[in-house]
């Protein structure tokens, strides 16, 4: 049995779980239990529609899932001060970023851990979760818990968390910066800022779904639309020179969120 389940925290990305789960009527509102001393707007909404806000300690032990989703630097002080609270066969699901099972298990009293990376698309049933458990309890339980929310991808070592989060996690903020950036670009050409932000982004969002609807690999469909000695062809040939290129910098980009995820879970 998954329910009741407690949120440690309801931040942007615990609130977009919430939202999603809402949307999808994946669970009762009275399913749901969330602490958060700052609750922001889905975690009221929650709240409203029934969920229990900041229970008392005695109340945790009718929890059967615990979603660690509090900051990576505060998911101990967490664990501590709900850790004796909770029944024996309680499990973990952790998004704490860069935070290995074994210590996050350790900190529960040996509770069973999966960990999840996560994007806050799951607030539109859209988002992905990178996940590892060695636990079949705790992979089946983070299942039903994140399939309602988008796409799952089950990893085989948890090693390779690092790299989801640099690939997956951290992703939209690339994106978007990209688009910010596209934006920008199009005012500089001469374009008025609102015709710029109503072109990058519609037609960003259009690739996407494109990408998603005809599951083409991204460099066909590149191919598609880059005429030789066109247009296209001409700005690829920026994005791509030499080194310091675009693959480059984004293999940059990813190392260094690998390193950053590596060192939160120091």
């Amino acid at each position: 049995m998954i329910a009741p389940i407690l949120m440690l925290g309801a931040g942007r990305m615990g609130g977009a779980m919430l939202e999603g789960w809402r949307a999808a009527r994946a669970f009762q509102p009275s399913d749901l239990m969330i602490r958060d001393p700052s609750p922001g707007p889905a975690a009221l909404a929650a709240a409203e529609a029934g969920a229990m806000l900041n229970p008392p300690d005695a109340e945790l032990a009718r929890a059967r899932t615990v979603v660690l989703a509090v900051k990576p630097q505060l998911w101990r002080e967490a664990a501590a001060e709900t850790a004796s609270w909770l029944a024996e066969d309680a499990v973990i699901v952790s998004i704490a970023a860069g935070v290995k099972a074994a210590e996050i298990s350790r900190e529960f009293g040996g509770r069973p851990v999966a960990r999840i990376m996560p994007t806050t698309a799951a607030a539109i049933g859209r988002g992905t979760a990178s996940v590892y458990a060695d636990d079949p309890a705790a992979l089946s339980r983070a299942h039903a818990l994140f399939e309602p929310l988008g796409t799952v991808v089950d990893l085989a070592d948890e090693a390779h968390m690092h790299a989801a989060t640099a690939v997956s996690g951290s992703a939209p903020a690339y994106l978007y910066a990209f688009i910010e950036a596209l934006e920008g670009a199009g005012a500089a050409a001469g374009l008025s800022p609102e015709d710029a932000r109503a072109l990058a982004r519609s037609t960003i969002i259009g690739a996407a779904a494109l990408l998603a609807a005809t599951d083409e690999d991204p460099a066909e469909l590149r191919r598609q639309v880059t005429s030789p000695g066109g247009t296209t062809e001409a700005a690829l040939n920026v994005l791509f020179q030499g080194k310091g290129g675009l693959p480059d910098l984004l293999r940059e980009a990813v190392t260094a969120a690998v390193r950053r995820s590596k060192e939160l879970g120091a």
